[in-house]
């Protein structure tokens, strides 16, 4: 069907709006609903409340769509029928629709029905507030005084006319109303400066400088030198150096400042480590700004990351440790001779006199990591093995007995131990031998003879530095000049990764020769430490979706990394401060169960 539709609005001084439109069709939708033909914004319209549609004898029907149903000329229904010759109102809510004929075209008018303005509104409006207030415009004008003197005002004035004193961790701010600037929460290690904002913002409308964060964070290990940060920084273009030029002009630091990295209100809780692109934009290219760097190109622990250097003696007379790649497959020349296959064999002479020599100490199964390695308090790395409490119980120092008490070797002093031999070697004694021949070693002259027999000095200068010597079945032999008995400095180095940082912690459920070769070492030289490759089995990039733990370079990495490198940087330390759980010990001993 083919008919008009006229739309009916009024404006503020009640003057008539008439839209018009001319339509096809043979059924009508209206609603709530944009989508009908006739739009009719008002809550008590459904959103598809009535179908007008055209019968072939040219009569309209009328049906309510939802169940709120429709007035046709005063009187409530749910359908009807209407004849166009005739006429009709359908009331919707609050607007009317006028259906009838003009000449021969159907028009439909919409007309919203006009609030009530007579007397009934006139009696009422005596107990409004609207009649004893002010208009709307002074009100708003006044609202956005007081709003400007409350947060911009007070808090501006306080600010600059206060005393200037150095900040204070839970210590409450002298400008006045400015916990309404507050963005968001605080980090964990901030919230003590939620009501002192003017420890950080020293300047109204100005960024927050590095000094603010130096005047707290004292002793922070600088990156690199000044200068070198700079031209390994890669040069700002196009729209980012226009960025920085206004950044600049409103006095933001940077770049490379401390909040550059650190951002705050950012919500309760740690705060969130460095995002893995703030390192990636200056060292995926590092080598092409500074050309005598040693640090190899890195993006991502995944795509782009150098092999692992460590820190090692290449050499026994080497003077002091040297970095090098794990590629090389280096020694770490420690002063020892000790074989790990050996003592980890669990079919081997060791394994069997571990079970003989601890039935009575409680322990008394084949050897394992734990048995001689503990771990530290914090459960991150290992104590220094020690001789007394790993070693002796099967290497004994014991070299003379007096009645029913042993004497023992004092280790680790050379002098003494050259004076206790010779002091015994003075005092006759009963040999423990019978004086029968014995072959081999523990004939006359032999390693176990001397052990346990009078001691020679001739003997003892001969053969206690050899590989079956008493010192030198685990000691290397030193320096000739300092000594008949002279060895090799022993060296236990408790981090090989000088620019990285390791916790065991967070490792406790994998067996120990996952990631170290123990079992399969013969050589004291043998550097038993993971490779980048033995690494990425489990750890990927930070955005990496198929690695079992996605790492960031602040994982390992720190950006203010100590000028002491016997210890963790403090972001790391925190984290490694908990006590274990479980027990790394235990989850060492049991790991090889």
């Amino acid at each position: 069907m083919e008919l008009t539709l006229r739309s009916i609005a009024f404006t503020a001084a009640g003057r008539e709006i008439v839209r018009t439109r001319e339509l096809s069709s043979d059924t009508i939708t209206v609603g709530r609903h944009a989508d009908n033909t006739i739009h009719l914004p008002d809550l008590a319209v459904e959103q598809h409340h009535l179908r007008i549609t055209a019968t072939a004898s040219g009569a309209l029907t009328v049906e309510a769509v939802g169940t709120l149903g429709f007035t046709l000329d005063g009187r409530q229904v749910d359908a009807a029928s209407i004849d166009p010759a005739r006429g009709g109102e359908l009331g919707v809510g609050s607007y009317r629709l006028q259906i009838g004929l003009e000449g021969a075209r159907l028009v439909i008018t919409v007309r919203q029905q006009a609030d009530d303005d007579g007397e009934g509104k006139d009696r009422l409006r005596g107990f409004a507030l609207a009649s004893v207030l002010p208009g709307k415009r002074v009100l708003s004008w006044a609202g956005l005084l007081a709003v400007l003197a409350v947060f911009l005002a007070i808090p501006i004035n306080s600010h600059l006319t206060r005393e200037r004193v150095e900040p204070q961790v839970n210590v409450p701010g002298t400008v006045r109303m400015d916990a309404a600037w507050i963005t968001g929460a605080l980090s964990s290690v901030h919230h003590g400066l939620t009501d002192n904002c003017e420890s950080c913002h020293v300047e109204p409308f100005q960024a927050v400088q590095d000094a603010a964060c130096l005047s707290c964070h004292e002793g922070l290990g600088d990156h690199a030198a000044a200068d070198r940060m700079a031209r390994g920084r890669p040069p700002f273009a196009g729209s980012e150096a226009i960025l920085w030029d206004i950044a600049h002009a409103f006095g933001k630091p940077g770049p490379g400042a401390c909040t550059d990295c650190h951002t705050e209100h950012e919500g309760a809780g740690r705060m969130e480590p460095t995002p893995q692109a703030f390192c990636a934009d200056c060292h995926t290219t590092l080598d092409t700004r500074l050309t005598d760097t040693r640090l190899g190109n890195a993006r991502d622990f995944t795509a782009l990351h150098p092999q692992f250097k460590v820190a090692v003696l290449p050499a026994p007379d080497a003077p002091r440790p040297v970095r090098v790649s794990l590629a090389s497959n280096p020694t770490d020349h420690n002063g020892l001779r000790f074989p790990h296959d050996v003592h980890l064999d669990p079919t081997s002479g060791v394994t069997q006199m571990a079970r003989r020599l601890g039935r009575d100490a409680g322990y008394g199964e084949a050897l394992q990591c734990a048995t001689c390695h503990t771990p530290t308090a914090d459960g991150v790395r290992f104590l220094p093995v020690k001789m007394e409490e790993n070693c002796e119980a099967c290497h004994s120092l014991v070299y003379d007995r007096v009645g029913t008490t042993f004497r023992t070797l004092r280790h680790g002093n050379i002098e003494q131990t050259q004076a206790d031999l010779m002091a015994a070697d003075r005092s006759p004694r009963r040999p423990v031998t019978t004086g029968r021949r014995r072959p081999g070693e523990f004939a006359e002259g032999g390693i176990y003879y001397n052990n346990f027999s009078r001691v020679m000095p001739s003997i003892l200068r001969a053969n206690v530095m050899s590989e079956d010597g008493l010192c030198g079945e685990c000691h290397l032999p030193g320096n000739g000049a300092a000594g008949t008995v002279s060895v090799m400095p022993v060296t236990q180095r408790d981090r090989y990764m000088l620019h990285g940082w390791f916790n065991h912690r967070a490792h406790v459920q994998e067996d120990c020769t996952t990631c170290h070769a123990a079992d399969a070492s013969s050589q004291a030289t043998d550097l038993l430490l993971p490779d980048l490759a033995s690494c990425q089995e489990c750890h990927g990039g930070e955005a990496s979706r198929v690695a079992e733990v996605p790492s960031s370079c602040a994982m390992c990495h720190s950006y203010h990394a100590p000028s002491a490198t016997s210890r963790p940087p403090s972001r790391l330390a925190a984290g490694m401060s908990r006590p274990p759980a479980p027990s790394l010990a235990s989850a060492l001993a049991g790991s090889r169960r």
